[in-house]
């Protein structure tokens, strides 16, 4: 079953930075991260749990059964699952899913070489905690993707992935160096001052616990990477159109 609301109806939500990333957090519980590139990730309150549906999977902690296609079937076959929950009937399917290393062969090894890193001492810490092979596989297949423009968008974006979940488990890595998908936040300091500083696993004290507005949340974010500064920037409170 499909849930949708009336048009019209509006959700309060506000936005606000969080190191390198734009939050927008809403009063009915939901938090949507991006990264202002090629990354987003959607964070529920608990009591979403078990009760949603979709190309996000259904949020019951179990991984087995987030192809779930809309006819509650669940299915092997990413296509399947994606094609399952087309908006228009009218669409046709997708049949295949392309490879873009195979796509684009000249970039395979620039790829692999890249992601290796994913699987180097740089991330040892952390390949007892999360494995990185799904990553790594992610990495490669996201970085030949990126064939015009954009390379190392999609190749830093795919290793600050599982960059986030290392710091999520309780491995911090600093693998960000000034050859490698560089963040500077020098720039943004007022002269003879240091007052933003680059953080690799955010900082432990941010929490999203908030009121403004009857916006009400405590879905924590400290785990965010990027720029993190003495000055807390107001949130911006709006009105924008329900899903």
């Amino acid at each position: 079953v499909v849930i949708q609301r009336d048009e019209g109806h509006h959700v309060a939500y506000t936005t606000r930075e969080v190191g390198q990333y734009l939050v927008v957090e809403s009063n009915t519980g939901i938090i949507v991260i991006w990264d202002k590139r090629t990354t987003v990730f959607i964070k529920l309150a608990p009591s979403y749990k078990g009760t949603v549906c979709g190309l996000c999977g259904n949020f019951d902690d179990r991984s087995n059964n987030d192809f779930t296609t809309r006819d509650h079937m669940v299915v092997s076959s990413g296509l399947d699952f994606g094609n399952s929950w087309k908006e228009a009937h009218t669409c046709p399917d997708v049949s295949t899913n392309p490879e873009p290393c195979s796509l684009n062969p000249h970039r395979r090894s620039w790829a692999e070489k890249q992601c290796s890193i994913l699987k180097s001492d740089v991330f040892s810490i952390c390949h007892d905690k999360v494995d990185p092979k799904p990553f790594y596989e992610a990495c490669v297949h996201d970085s030949c993707s990126c064939d015009t423009g954009g390379d190392c968008e999609c190749f830093c974006s795919a290793v600050a992935s599982y960059a986030q979940e290392c710091t999520k488990e309780g491995a911090c890595v600093f693998w960000r160096t000034p050859d490698l998908c560089p963040i500077f936040c020098d720039y943004y300091n007022p002269p003879h001052e240091c007052e933003w500083h680059y953080e690799p696993c955010g900082t432990p004290s941010f929490e999203t616990c908030r009121t403004i507005n009857g916006i009400h949340s405590s879905i924590s974010v400290s785990y965010l990477e990027g720029e993190q500064g003495g000055r807390a920037s107001a949130g911006v409170t709006a009105e924008g159109p329900g899903g």
